[in-house]
């Protein structure tokens, strides 16, 4: 795969769920058509590593399907369903086209991130500016009833996500799809057409003047240079929230470059593929007198672990909130011959001190699901002003 990093995740389970875990990325970050409620990534279980890239089960049954007149992608599922790894996998064309291209900060959808409440409602929680959602005046709060006439009260949200983003090998910018809305006592229909869209994957806020939180809702392309450009910026002595609550990974090579925003040199992570040892380092020049609380919980997962081993392993940050996904395998990818690709699983990385964290997660230094933000504050308070 030109150019990609062998821990793009997360992945999909199987092929013909509603929505997979491919685009978790993206939907944890409210950029797509939908966002995950953060039980989806939590309801996931980690991989093993049955499947390796010289294992030719996959590609051998490919190949034979093909030679015999049948659906290579067929063949190749059923060997990876087979395999019990849950986290190989096998996309069409189309699919792993689209996941690409989610990778990279772009998608096709309407703009409006959406959670399911109590209830089984769903409710918008975001609208992107500029998006058809927001052309067509759809606002935060309103209530999504319908999508294409099929009701969504009590529907898993992932399941909402894939009616509004359609078909992953035919929705295209221009298709159209008509939602179903509610806001108050009114109710109305409205047909809205799919665009391209950019992500928004690393936002920045402040907690108070001391405190600035970057949130990274997902590794895509990019992200690990705001990152370091947005604490290069911030104001000298102030504390840095990293919150990767919710983010279920991405490309690890962004994940590597902004722990280069908090780490002067050293080793993020440690890989194996195939019983071949390998190794990241973040690049010198980081200030790391700066105070760092970096928050997680069990939808952090994949690349958001393993930056946030590092940075708990070096004693770079005090990690707060609750135990992370443990998502901690390696998958690369195989062209089959009908052009779809297997993603099969090859190894696993190790946090600097050797830790292994598929299966397992992280534990917090400080463990918490109350307040996170404010105990996030109390805990800078206490590293002291470095300036």
């Amino acid at each position: 795969m030109s150019g990609r990093d062998p821990f793009c995740q997360p992945r999909r389970i199987r092929r013909g769920a509603a929505l997979t875990l491919v685009f978790a990325s993206v939907l944890v970050a409210g950029a797509a058509t939908g966002s995950f409620d953060e039980s989806v990534g939590k309801s996931a279980a980690a991989g093993s590593d049955t499947l390796t890239a010289e294992d030719d089960t996959v590609t051998e049954a490919a190949a034979r399907a093909m030679a015999d007149g049948k659906s290579p992608m067929e063949a190749a599922e059923r060997a990876v369903s087979r395999s019990g790894d849950r986290w190989s996998a096998v996309y069409s064309q189309g699919e792993y086209q689209e996941f690409e291209e989610a990778l990279d900060g772009q998608y096709t959808g309407v703009g409006l991130s959406a959670r399911r409440e109590r209830d089984g409602r769903i409710e918008v929680t975001r609208v992107q500016p500029g998006s058809p959602a927001a052309v067509a005046g759809i606002r935060t709060g309103d209530r999504l009833r319908s999508v294409d006439g099929k009701g969504v009260d009590g529907r898993p949200v992932t399941e909402v996500v894939a009616l509004l983003r359609g078909d992953a090998d035919e929705a295209q910018a221009g298709t159209r799809v008509r939602l179903g809305l509610q806001r108050g006592a009114h109710r109305w229909d409205r047909e809205l057409r799919r665009a391209r869209l950019s992500t928004d994957s690393v936002s920045v806020s402040r907690l108070t003047d001391r405190v600035v939180v970057i949130r990274i809702a997902a590794f895509t392309k990019g992200s690990g240079d705001l990152v370091r450009r947005t604490v290069a910026e911030a104001p000298k002595g102030a504390g840095i929230v990293l919150d990767l609550r919710g983010n279920s990974g991405g490309l690890v090579t962004e994940a590597v470059t902004a722990a280069s925003a908090f780490l002067d040199g050293g080793l993020v992570a440690t890989y194996d593929v195939n019983g071949d040892q390998r190794a990241l380092h973040a690049d010198p020049g980081a200030d790391t007198t700066r105070p760092l609380v970096a928050l997680v919980d069990g939808g952090t997962m994949s690349a958001a672990e393993l930056l946030t081993g590092a940075l708990q392993d070096r004693g770079r940050a005090v990690v707060v909130g609750t135990r992370t996904f443990g998502k901690g395998s390696v998958q690369m990818p195989s062209r089959l011959p009908d052009g779809s690709v297997a993603e099969l699983t090859v190894g696993h990385y190790r946090t600097p001190s050797g830790r292994g964290v598929d299966g397992h997660g992280i534990t917090p230094d400080l463990v918490t699901d109350r307040e996170v933000l404010k105990r996030a504050e109390t805990v800078l308070s206490g590293l002291g002003d470095p300036s």
